[in-house]
């Protein structure tokens, strides 16, 4: 079949690497893809969210399958436009219609989506500025640290965690009345603090069946010893220690389930991936967030272990019979190590030759922020490159992806040397 991958990201590149390898992928094309999906299929430079141009592209290459990486298409609709559209509705979309994209869309929605079904997740209550008084109330009731979410999505940027109350009050007033994440934060998520260990699970799921991929740990902050500013990530590890057969035992009955049930109790059609964000709070599930699509650096530690045909998971949910197709994770562990800009995620540096790539063999690259400028690879956006290996233990899937990346050079880069060492 021919297929239409979404995306230029790390986690597209991973998708990108995954589905090349299938004997049922004739073609693959990636809109818009970076300097390392051209390895694995035909980069076409056409946006994510020109609805229009995606639809010439399904047309003009025969397309039979479409699957969205990032989650901006999914929340603006992509899945719905093609549904509409009589010249592409049998074209199968993997990933939710807006409805179900809510999901990720409105952290408002998602809250009173767990309420409703009785899903563990942390305290809280939206707010608007028409009913900031009342919020300032609430802040002074939930208990420190608090956290502060808008609405919508803001690009990883709109969570804050504030260590006073009177800190709490400032930010959400900024949030609320001046607009500090644009029209993300014209409704704000107030919320209880929890105390724990996070990890993302991912769930496939056709609507009626589902999935359970490997799970992974993600690293957000810039600096080693978790510390410094958030960021979209900085590596990821796969599988997580503490994530035993009892725990994710919890995670299926308390979390998945509840999940997949009540999305079709409320005949919000899902088809796609469910990103599960978790605490670990005392060997209990408590849900932080759910994402409408893949994570992203831990696609590129999951897709290593996944040693079935992707495509043939991706049909399954297309078909409806996801129950049928098998799924078999490698007991491997997979480690990525994520690349950035100098100054990221601040204003960082772009345009940069990067060299070396071509001098690791016991890892995979996945790119990022790449472009082609002739025969010269060059840094587009602040996250660059993903490393990821596979070994058979931890320790060395962390030290060769780590001796891999330092295997690289771009001027000012820079990656975590330290990724994974909190579960050693």
């Amino acid at each position: 079949m021919n297929i239409l991958l979404l995306g230029s990201g790390g986690r597209e590149s991973a998708f990108a690497w995954k589905i090349s390898q299938s004997p049922k992928c004739e073609k693959l094309f990636i809109a818009p893809g970076n300097a390392g999906t051209g390895k694995y299929g035909t980069n076409c430079n056409v946006k994510v969210t020109d609805f229009e141009g995606i639809k010439q592209l399904a047309l003009t290459n025969h397309i039979d399958l479409v699957l969205v990486g990032p989650e901006e298409p999914l929340v603006k609709g992509i899945h719905d436009f093609f549904l509409a559209d009589e010249q592409i509705k049998h074209i199968p979309v993997i990933g939710p219609q807006a409805e179900g994209a809510q999901l990720e869309g409105s952290k408002d929605f998602s809250k009173q989506f767990m309420e409703r079904h009785n899903i563990p997740a942390a305290a809280s209550k939206t707010f608007t500025k028409d009913t900031l008084q009342e919020g300032f109330e609430y802040l002074a009731t939930i208990g420190l640290p608090i956290v502060l979410k808008a609405d919508g999505l803001a690009a990883g940027k709109g969570v804050l965690i504030c260590l006073s109350v009177e800190e709490a009050q400032q930010e959400l007033k900024e949030m609320l009345t001046e607009a500090k994440f644009g029209d993300a934060s014209s409704r704000v998520v107030v919320e209880q603090f929890l105390q724990g260990i996070e990890l993302s699970v991912f769930v496939m799921s056709d609507g009626t069946h589902y999935k359970i991929l490997p799970e992974a740990k993600d690293y957000k902050r810039i600096g080693e010893g978790d510390t410094g500013l958030n960021t979209g990530g900085m590596g990821s590890v796969s599988p997580v220690p503490f994530a035993d057969a009892a725990f994710m035992q919890k995670v299926e009955e308390r979390v998945i389930i509840p999940t997949v049930n009540g999305l079709k109790k409320e005949n919000i059609p899902y088809n796609g991936f469910i990103f599960i964000g978790l605490m670990n709070c005392n060997g209990e599930p408590w849900v932080i967030e759910y994402n409408c699509r893949m994570g992203d650096p831990e696609t590129e530690s999951v897709m290593r272990r996944i040693d079935s045909d992707f495509v043939d998971l991706l049909s399954g949910v297309a078909e409806g019979n996801l129950n049928e197709k098998e799924l078999v994770i490698s007991p491997k562990t997979a480690a990525t190590v994520v690349m950035v800009a100098g100054g990221y995620p601040g204003e960082y540096l772009k345009d940069k030759i990067i060299t070396g790539i071509e001098n690791v063999h016991e890892s995979e690259v996945f790119h990022a922020g790449t472009y082609l400028d002739g025969e010269d690879i060059k840094t587009s956006g602040g996250r660059v490159l993903a490393v990821t290996s596979l070994q058979n233990d931890m320790f060395t899937a962390l030290q060769q992806a780590t001796a891999d990346a330092a295997r690289i050079y771009y001027d000012a880069m820079y990656f975590r040397k330290d990724i994974g060492f909190d579960l050693l």
